[in-house]
C-alpha cells in the first residue's frame, strides 16, 4: 500500500530505489585508566581526527572542503575539551567524558532560536562520534551504499556525507536534520534530493521510496509507474562556486542571472561574482523563527545585502500555507490549503506579525539595494493594502527617527487571473512563480505525483498566459524575472526567453549550467509575441 510521509524539502530533485538504513555501531566502551592515560587517549583520538579530516578536505574543493574546514577550526578551539578534560580529571574515562562534555554544547546550539545555528548542532555531533570511533575503534557507522539506495537515517553528518560514493546513492529521507544544515547544502551541490524532518516513521521505511526533494515529500510503496519517473537520472547540478560572466545569449541579449535563497547556508561557497543577485529570498524559512522579532529579522537581512556587495536582493514576505505550514502562524486543517489563507492574503490577516517583518524590511533597504516581493497575490486591492502597511511601518520608523528606505514593490505572478491583469496591479515589477502558475492553470497539484507531471511549464495554455504578462508588462515598462524551477529546464527556458523573458533566479547548483545554457540560445530566432508550440508536448497529451 502506498504510504505517503510529509516532511522539510531540503535538496531539490526526485529520487527513486531501496531503502538503505544508516547503521552507526555504539562501539565498546573503554574500562578507563589513569586520568594522564586517559587524557593522553582523547588527544590522540582529536589529532587523529584532525588528519582524516585534512586528508578529506584535500581532495575535494569550495564548499564541501570550506565545511572540513570549519570543523577542523572547531578542534583548534581549546574550549571544545575544556569540560571533557574535566571529567576526565574526575575519574571519568575518556570517551564517557567526551560524549558529556560534547552534550552541553550541542543542547546549547540545539536550542537557538536562529535556525542557522541550530543546524551546526550537526557539525558539532559530527566531531562527537568522529573523535569516539578513535577512542572505541569498533564503533565507526557503516558508510558503504547500495547501488541507486535512498539513505535513511535521523540525522547525517557532513564527514560522513563526504565519505559516503553517491555516484551510488540517490536520494536522503532524515527524521530530524535541518534545511539549513551543512548537509543540506551539500546534497543541494551534488544534485541529490533530500527530505528532512519526517520524524521516527524514517526508520519503519523499507522497499520501495520515492523522495520528493522539491515538495517535502516521501512515498513508501510508490505506484511502479510513479517510480519509474524518478529512474530518469537528472541533469547534474552545476558547482556553485564556479565564476563565470554575464549571461548572454548567443544573439548578444544580456539575460540577468540571480539566485533563490531558503537559508543563509545556501550561500556557502557561491560568491556574489557569479551571478546578478539574489532574485527570491524565501523568508518562511529564514525568520520562522523571529516572526515577531524585528531585530532579529534586520540582521539576517544585513547579512544577505552583505553576501551581495552592492547587487540587488530581493525578499519576498512570508509565503506561508500550502505546502509550507508554520506551526502558530498559518492556518492548520485547512480542507485545501493550497487555495487557501497562505501569501500575501495570510500576511493581511496577521497585520501585526506583518507590520514587523515590513519594518525590517524597510531598514534593511537603507542598507543597499533590496528590492521588496509579495507572494500569492490575486487582486489588486491586496496590493493597495500592503502599500498602505508599508506607508504606516514607514511613519512609524520616521517618527522613531530610525533610517529607512521604501524599495522597489513587486509582486509574484503565480495566480492565473493575475497573470491575465498584471497591468492593473500598481508594482514596479513582476516574478513569475511557474511552479504555483502551472499547478494552477493545469488543475494538478504539484504534491501528487501520480498527476504533478500535467502541470507542465509548457503547456501551450500557460506559455500564452505568460506570453500575455509578458506583453502588458513591457508596455508599462516593467522588469520581469522567473524564480519557479521551469528556468532549470533548458527547452522552457528557451522558449521563455524567446517571449521576451529579461531574467531568471534559480538554487544556487543550478547557477553557472543555466548561463551555459542562456549563451547557446539565441533568442532573434522568433518574435516575442509568438509560441513555439511544436517542441512543448512532452507525451502527456495531444500533439498541440
Amino acid at each position: 500500500m502506498e504510504r505517503r510521509v510529509p516532511g522539510v524539502p531540503a535538496a531539490p530533485g526526485l529520487a527513486g530505489g531501496l531503502v538503505q538504513h544508516l547503521v552507526q555501531a555504539s562501539g565498546q566502551p573503554r574500562s578507563g585508566a589513569t586520568a594522564s592515560l586517559e587524557r593522553a587517549a582523547l588527544d590522540a583520538a582529536m589529532l587523529a581526527v584532525r588528519a582524516e579530516l585534512e586528508m578529506l578536505a584535500g581532495r575535494l574543493a569550495g564548499a564541501e572542503a570550506a565545511i572540513l574546514g570549519f570543523q577542523i577550526a572547531l578542534l583548534d578551539d581549546p574550549e571544545l575539551v575544556r569540560e571533557a578534560e574535566a571529567r576526565i580529571a574526575a575519574g571519568i574515562p575518556a570517551d564517557r567524558a567526551w560524549i558529556e562534555g560534547m552534550a552541553s554544547e550541542i543542547r546549547c546550539l540545539e536550542a537557538a532560536d536562529d535556525p542557522h545555528f541550530r543546524a551546526r548542532a550537526t557539525d558539532l555531533a559530527d566531531l562527537r562520534d568522529a573523535v569516539l570511533a578513535q577512542l572505541r575503534p569498533d564503533g565507526r557507522a557503516a558508510t558503504i551504499l547500495h547501488p541507486g539506495c535512498i539513505l535513511a537515517a535521523e540525522d547525517l553528518t557532513p564527514s560522513l556525507f563526504l565519505r559516503m560514493d553517491w555516484q551510488r546513492g540517490s536520494g536522503i529521507v532524515l527524521g530530524g536534520g535541518s534545511a539549513a544544515s551543512h548537509v543540506a547544502m551539500l546534497a543541494r551541490g551534488r544534485g541529490i534530493p533530500m527530505v528532512v524532518g519526517v520524524g521516527k516513521v524514517w526508520a519503519d521505511l523499507s522497499g520501495p521510496v520515492l523522495v520528493d526533494g522539491d515538495a517535502g515529500l516521501v512515498i513508501a510503496g510508490p505506484a511502479p509507474d510513479i517510480l519509474a519517473r524518478a529512474a530518469v537520472p537528472p541533469v547534474p547540478a552545476s558547482a556553485p562556486d564556479v565564476a563565470s560572466g554575464p549571461a548572454l545569449t548567443r544573439d548578444g541579449r544580456r539575460i540577468a542571472v540571480e539566485i533563490n535563497v531558503a537559508t543563509l547556508a545556501d550561500l556557502d561557497g557561491v560568491s556574489p561574482e557569479s551571478c546578478d543577485g539574489i532574485g527570491l529570498v524565501r523568508t518562511e524559512f529564514l525568520i520562522e523563527h523571529a516572526l515577531a522579532d524585528e531585530e532579529r529579522q534586520l540582521e539576517i537581512y544585513a547579512r544577505l545585502l552583505g553576501w551581495a556587495r552592492g547587487l540587488p536582493v530581493t525578499i519576498r514576505t512570508l509565503d506561508a500555507g500550502g505546502d509550507k505550514p508554520m506551526r502558530g502562524y498559518s492556518v492548520e486543517g485547512e480542507r485545501n490549503p493550497f487555495l487557501g489563507l497562505r501569501g500575501l492574503r495570510l500576511s493581511l490577516a496577521r497585520p501585526d506579525l506583518f507590520r514587523i517583518q515590513l519594518r525590517a524590511i524597510l531598514r534593511a533597504a537603507a542598507l543597499g539595494p533590496l528590492r521588496l516581493l509579495l507572494p500569492m497575490v490575486t487582486t489588486p486591492a491586496e496590493v493597495l493594502a500592503a502599500r498602505d502597511h508599508i506607508a504606516k511601518a514607514a511613519a512609524g520608523l520616521a517618527a522613531e527617527g530610525r533610517a529607512f528606505a521604501i524599495p522597489p514593490l513587486g509582486m509574484m505572478l503565480e495566480v492565473p487571473a493575475a497573470a491575465m491583469a498584471a497591468g492593473r496591479f500598481a508594482v514596479d515589477f513582476y516574478s513569475i512563480g511557474t511552479n504555483d502558475l502551472a499547478q494552477f492553470a493545469c488543475a494538478a497539484a504539484r504534491d501528487d505525483l501520480r498527476i504533478s507531471g500535467l502541470a507542465d511549464p509548457r503547456h501551450p495554455g500557460l506559455m500564452a498566459m505568460i506570453a500575455h504578462a509578458l506583453k502588458e508588462a513591457r508596455t508599462l515598462g516593467r522588469p520581469v524575472m522567473l524564480c519557479g524551477d521551469a528556468a532549470t529546464d533548458r527547452a522552457t527556458l528557451e522558449t521563455l526567453l524567446r517571449l521576451g523573458l529579461e531574467g531568471v533566479s534559480v538554487a544556487p547548483p543550478y547557477l553557472a549550467r543555466v548561463i551555459s545554457e542562456i549563451s547557446m540560445i539565441d533568442c532573434g530566432a522568433i518574435d516575442r509575441g509568438t509560441i513555439d508550440c511544436g517542441a512543448i508536448d512532452r507525451g502527456t497529451g495531444d500533439q498541440p
